[in-house]
């Protein structure tokens, strides 16, 4: 019987091994499920620039009504322009917390510590001279925040103009070729002309901003002196 070189080697391994366990070097973490679910976020400090959000019910459910108020605040069109009024959304809220954050430091320097007014008026600077730290850190992080909701209005308002410039000349030319139409005789179809889904036109929409027009152009032509209501008054003299 021949002798396997690599089969006793391995069984030397394994019997080494067995007798004496590699001790592990630091903590090795949790290992059953419920562990790791509890210390997944163990680096999670504060939130107010991450891209966890953890919320109870109620906080989800307001986060969530924030959110939506300002979404249709900014009557976005599109995905890119509903991403940027997501983004300033969800800034406004961490802008909100952060009042909330430093208003509850405050708040919590001043509870049972003082019973004498004048020593209450004191306990501001007591609070900012213990907790004087984190206040700036907060004030760092709201900066950062106000300069990222600045950037996304700014290209936010850009991407509005723009969309609305354009849809701005596309509905000029669809009166002006509607008009040409009426005067041939013929029946215009905008979606001819603009098949885009950006710009989508109706016939009776376009016939109400062509009548619109002309209401207005008879509006700019009347006499701009007063017109007086009663024909059998005369108007007083001027003085």
């Amino acid at each position: 019987m021949s002798f396997n070189v690599e089969e006793a080697t391995a069984k030397a391994i394994a019997k080494h091994y067995a007798e004496f366990p590699t001790a592990a070097h630091g903590p090795t973490g949790p290992r059953t499920e419920a562990g790791k679910q509890r210390t997944r976020l163990n680096a999670y400090k504060h939130g107010l620039t991450g891209q966890i959000h953890l919320f109870t019910a109620e906080e989800h459910a307001a986060f969530e009504n924030h959110c939506q108020s300002v979404v249709q605040a900014l009557s976005p069109v599109g995905i890119l322009e509903h991403q940027l009024a997501q983004s300033i959304a969800e800034d406004r809220w961490r802008l909100n917390r952060i009042r909330a954050i430093e208003t509850s430091i405050f708040a919590l320097g001043q509870i049972g510590e003082f019973d004498d007014p004048t020593d209450q008026a004191l306990s501001q600077a007591k609070t900012w001279l213990g907790d004087g730290r984190n206040i700036q850190l907060l004030s760092l992080y709201q900066q950062r925040i106000e300069r990222s909701i600045a950037r996304n209005m700014a290209e936010f308002r850009t991407l509005r103009a723009e969309r609305l410039a354009a849809r701005k000349q596309a509905l000029e030319e669809a009166i002006l070729l509607s008009q040409l139409a009426k005067s041939k005789g013929e029946t215009y179809n905008p979606a001819a002309d603009f098949p885009s889904q950006e710009f989508v036109f109706s016939s009776a929409e376009i016939e109400r901003l062509i009548a619109r027009e002309q209401r207005l152009d008879e509006a700019r032509a009347l006499p701009k002196t007063r017109l007086n209501p009663d024909p059998g008054l005369k108007m007083p003299a001027a003085a």
